[in-house]
Parts: structure tokens; sequence; C-alpha cells
């Protein structure tokens, strides 16, 4: 996940820890490098997220578009996600989650080292069930992702999309054809549940 502040302006060089919550692989604690901004979706919100898209997990294409440590790429993974593609333009991050697929024995994963809009330009190999966006923060990349993925089709009719903001979502500026289901705050971060209609 991405870092709501640039707090940490001094280098990291050590490694941090998630947990994978339930499914195949519950209770695994796996490392992620520990640079500026890398930091995994709390297990809390983690918990509700995946509560809301339970009935939505088993079988599903997904796409986490700002993939960092891998939390939310991992987790869809562990509960029956048929493929998921991850995209980061942070090299250590996708050398971290190539590691974690490789130990996990994992088939199923697709890592993919680029920027996400360029990457989103491109012609959609699959539309996409469910994706996750949690972006850096202060960037304005949500508005022009989200356009992104609308009109180069890669989405799935009824897809679902979760979103991470430092702002409400009433005020993200999304496809209109869009609904918001579910929406919370944890701290300083918003984070909203959407399904395309």
């Amino acid at each position: 996940m991405a870092s709501p502040s640039a707090k940490s302006a001094k280098p990291h060089h050590g490694t941090g820890q998630l947990r994978i919550i339930a499914g195949e692989w519950r209770s695994r604690r796996l490392s992620f490098p520990d640079a500026p901004g890398l930091r995994p979706t709390p297990d809390r919100v983690r918990e509700t997220l995946f509560n809301w898209l339970a009935p939505h997990i088993e079988g599903a294409k997904v796409l986490d578009a700002f993939a960092g440590s891998g939390a939310l790429y991992l987790e869809a993974l562990s509960r029956g996600a048929a493929e998921a593609v991850a995209l980061d333009s942070n090299p250590a991050a996708i050398a971290s989650l190539r590691q974690n697929l490789e130990l996990l024995r994992c088939p199923r994963g697709q890592l993919i080292q680029s920027d996400v809009q360029r990457y989103l330009q491109g012609e959609p190999k699959m539309a996409f069930d469910l994706v996750f966006l949690d972006p850096p923060f202060h960037q304005e990349l949500l508005p022009t992702t989200c356009a992104l993925l609308e009109e180069r089709n890669w989405l799935a009719a009824n897809a679902w999309i979760y979103t991470e903001s430092e702002t409400p979502p009433s005020t993200l500026q999304l496809p209109g054809n869009w609904r918001l289901h579910r929406e919370k705050k944890a701290g300083q971060v918003y984070y909203a549940l959407w399904q395309r209609g």
C-alpha cells in the first residue's frame, strides 16, 4: 500500500512482514522490502474488504494495479482467485513478490514491472473481475487509472473495484457507471468498494 504521507525521508534497507489472513495460505507470514511508501494494507482493513468480497473471489481474475507489498494480491490468490496480475514500477517490490510466489508454489500469479498508466494504455489481455487500486497519495492517480480501466475495456461487465484514497470516495470523480457499494475510514485512509454497472 502507498503511504499517505512522505514522512519517511530516510532510506530503509530492511524488510517488513505481512500476514495472509485466510484461505490456502492462512496465517503465513511473508517478507517484503522495507522501502519508503511500501507497506501492506492493515490486517483489519483487509479483513473487512475480503468479508465484503467473499462471494466474488473464488475463480476471479484479479488485477492489483499498485501492488507494493502484495498484501491484497496474495490474499486474493490465497482465497481462490483463478489468476492475478500484479503491477508495480518498483523493481524491489516485484522481485519480492516473485520470491513469495515461488515460496508459496503458486503458478496463478503474474508479475509485471511497469508504470500502471502506461500498461493500461495497451491492449487488454483479459477482462478483470476484481481490481485493487491503492496508489501513492497526493498524485491524482486514481481518476486517470479508473478512466483507463473503463475506456480501454479492462473490466468485466459487473467488475468490483477497491480504492484507497486520502479523500472521501464521493470526491474521487470516478466513472459514472461505477456504483459505490461500501465505504469506511481507517485513520487517514478512506477505503471503498465499487461495482461497475
